[in-house]
């Protein structure tokens, strides 16, 4: 069964190239382009795609707000893209529910990749730059704000080791490198994931990243 696509961006030509690279796979199917935010919202209710291509910046409706539509009412993956690998914007969008972020300059196998990984029930977090995103506008919203690191209480549900599989994965391990650090196999690791994210009631692993940062579990900066 092939991987059903939406490509959303306000650049035909973006837009365009990137239909061409994805329909050029055997495994991936593209099912609809949109010009902007509403465009996009319409082509998923329509098409029920698995993963959503979507610009940050649109007319009409930006990729925010398309994408808080989209993830509260479909199951489809939202992948945003950007221009600016530190957008603030980004930031809210994954917080909404994205699974992560392309640059636009991204490499052709790396776009491939991405979308892959998405459909599979994965968020995109390595080469980690997405953990770094996070950290750095939390460090600014902080400083801005004058605010002390928020309380870790909301993670008392998590076991020890629970606690320990979020540490990890939010410095960006994969779950194989997480297997390593603890000594146990990667279904245990995959295990612990899943029950953190359904005690916290977090959709993906990009959201796991987003609240460790925000319990104070982990701090920007740390290795």
């Amino acid at each position: 069964m092939s991987i059903r696509v939406v490509v959303a961006d306000d650049q035909e030509l973006v837009r365009s190239g990137f239909s061409m690279i994805l329909e050029a796979q055997p495994d991936i199917e593209i099912v609809g382009e949109a010009g902007d935010g509403v465009e996009a919202v319409a082509a998923v209710q329509r098409h029920a795609p698995d993963v959503l291509l979507l610009d940050i910046r649109m007319p009409r409706m930006d990729g925010l707000e398309a994408a808080r539509l989209v993830c509260g009412q479909s199951g489809c993956r939202v992948v945003m893209l950007t221009t600016f690998d530190l957008d603030e914007y980004v930031y809210e969008a994954l917080y909404a529910g994205a699974s992560g972020f392309l640059l636009k300059d991204v490499r052709r196998d790396d776009l491939v990749h991405a979308v892959r990984v998405v459909a599979a029930g994965d968020s995109l977090l390595a080469p980690s730059v997405t953990r770094r995103l996070v950290a750095d506008v939390i460090r600014r919203r902080r400083a801005e704000a004058a605010e002390p690191a928020p309380s870790s209480a909301r993670l008392d549900v998590l076991t020890a080791r629970e606690g320990e599989t979020l540490r990890l994965l939010a410095r960006g391990l994969s779950n194989a490198e997480i297997a390593t650090a603890l000594f146990v196999s990667e279904h245990t690791v995959k295990t612990h994931v899943s029950n953190v994210l359904g005690k916290l009631g977090l959709r993906d692993r990009v959201q796991a990243v987003i609240c460790a940062y925000e319990s104070g579990l982990v701090t920007p900066g740390t290795p």
